[in-house]
């Protein structure tokens, strides 16, 4: 359940960006949690046919929610495959990136740096984070073993979900690892994009009884009702198998769709805001909104308010809530919708 807060924090961090190919606007609210563990990423221009955006909902801290937003799309544009065309492959190698960036001690520094639960041992107080610097691109990728107290460092035992999507041309790429959703409105009806990754999924359950883990009540070794995530080192501990096939795996789903004409938008959100709406019944809400507002934002901001819960009593939009909502320009240059396969159930 979480801790709760007496009044829920309803002010709302907002964005609205837009390019040639897309317009967007993202909105994210504490609520009635105690703390704020989600992140985002938003990048219309990741390079110059491309666009990237990205949730995050933390678990147990906010430090691996904000590592990914600071990271994961500088490593989907430095992996080798993606200049080639591979953006599906690229994407999947920065999932499994992230858990290994996070080892050693300059993993351990870096997380320092982003949570403030590792500032008693580093003694720095007060820093404030921000994952947009520029786009972060021009770094070169030297992410180098560094000598210190905390080599030895196997990576943070907090984790968080990853649901990106990448836009090239009429190409998207959507990759999803835990439990936030990415939906498709395609002549105004909804498709999920992702999977909502739970134990109780047979592939799931099947991967996680083999590496060594349970299930009980829904979580996995009665903990973490997630089966993929990126961090939670403590379930990644089988040194005989590969990082797929770990209790735990920050390896994700990935689908590539055609866009065309007939679709209208994408929106990323955290489980904050499908726990309190289907995917239908967001997509119905957002038509509704964008008759009359434009302002993509705004819409975002008008979701979060429709699920903020009146009390705790339930539990139910008592989340942190995340969600971006993307607009595709007109015209999307492609082949006909007729055929088009969405390999998950709409709910």
């Amino acid at each position: 359940m979480g801790v709760y807060l007496s009044t829920p924090k309803t002010e709302k961090l907002t964005e609205d960006g837009e390019n040639s190919r897309v317009r967007y606007g993202l909105a994210s609210m504490q609520g009635w949690r105690a703390t704020m563990e989600d992140a985002h990423a938003a990048y219309p221009d990741l390079d110059a046919s491309t666009s990237f955006f990205g949730v995050y909902d933390g678990h147990g801290g906010k430090v691996v929610a904000k590592f990914c937003a600071k990271y994961l799309h500088q490593q989907v544009l430095k992996n080798e495959v993606f200049a080639a065309g591979d953006i599906g492959t690229s994407v999947q190698r920065a999932f499994l990136r992230m858990d290994e960036m996070m080892r050693g001690q300059r993993g351990w520094r870096e997380l320092a740096i982003l949570g403030d639960k590792f500032n008693k041992f580093t003694g720095i107080i007060g820093l404030i984070w921000s994952p947009r610097s520029g786009n972060g691109n021009d770094q070169v990728d030297n992410w180098a073993f560094e000598e210190g107290p905390h080599s030895d460092f196997s990576g943070p035992t907090s984790g968080s979900t990853a649901c990106v999507a990448v836009l090239r041309n009429n190409q998207l790429v959507v990759a999803n690892a835990g439990d936030s959703r990415c939906v498709i409105s395609r002549n105004c009806l909804a498709y999920n994009l992702s999977r909502d990754h739970k134990p109780d999924l047979e592939v799931e359950k099947e991967r996680i009884l083999r590496a060594g883990g349970f299930i009980h009540a829904g979580r996995i070794n009665g903990c973490l009702n997630l089966a993929r995530a990126i961090g939670n080192v403590e379930f990644k501990q089988n040194k005989f198998l590969p990082a797929e096939k770990q209790i735990v795996t920050a390896n994700p789903d990935v689908n590539t769709v055609e866009l065309c004409d007939d679709d209208d938008f994408l929106v990323l959100a955290c489980d904050g805001i499908w726990d309190c709406m289907s995917s239908q019944k967001l997509v119905d809400f957002i038509h509704k909104q964008l008759r009359s507002e434009r302002r993509l934002s705004t819409v975002c901001e008008r979701v979060l308010d429709k699920c903020l819960a009146p009390s705790t009593a339930t539990g139910e939009g008592c989340d942190n809530m995340t969600m971006i909502l993307v607009q595709f320009k007109k015209p999307i240059t492609s082949a006909s919708s007729s055929g088009a396969i969405f390999p998950f159930q709409t709910s």
